[in-house]
């Protein structure tokens, strides 16, 4: 029911079988999120485009859907891991004083703050705490 864990987990098992792109259901919370994947190296294309209604199988209008092309480096998927922190029945929060560097500085966290979804580097540079909502490596 999480559709923030839902789009991570997609992304983690369509590397682990070699899939090259995920399709999601677009929203704005996604969107950025993959913005960021994709600047800090874990994804290699994020496209937003509008899919038709298919006859016959009951849709009446065009749905918008994000297409993440994924990232490999030597056959190996450039996402290693991830950890979901922050959840519907547990929020997590962090002070930007309390941000610190992820598996030494190799990883990313993502943290929705008042000035919206950032990079962990980005918000403590910015001297803003919020939800922390994940990690990757």
């Amino acid at each position: 029911m999480d559709p923030i864990s839902d789009m991570l987990i997609q992304i983690k098992n369509a590397q682990a079988v070699g899939h090259e792109q995920v399709a999601l259901p677009f929203s704005k919370v996604k969107f950025r999120i993959a913005e960021i994947l994709k600047s800090a190296g874990y994804l290699a294309d994020v496209e937003r485009k509008n899919r038709p209604a298919r006859p016959g199988k009951g849709e009446k209008a065009e749905h918008e859907y994000l297409y993440l092309t994924l990232k490999y480096q030597d056959n190996q998927g450039a996402l290693n891991g991830l950890k979901l922190i922050s959840r519907p029945s547990r929020r997590m929060y962090i002070k930007a004083k309390e941000i610190k560097p992820v598996r030494s500085g190799h990883g990313l966290a993502v943290i929705s703050t008042p000035k919206g979804i950032m990079d962990s580097k980005e918000a403590r540079k910015n001297n803003l705490g919020g939800e922390i909502l994940f990690e990757v490596w």
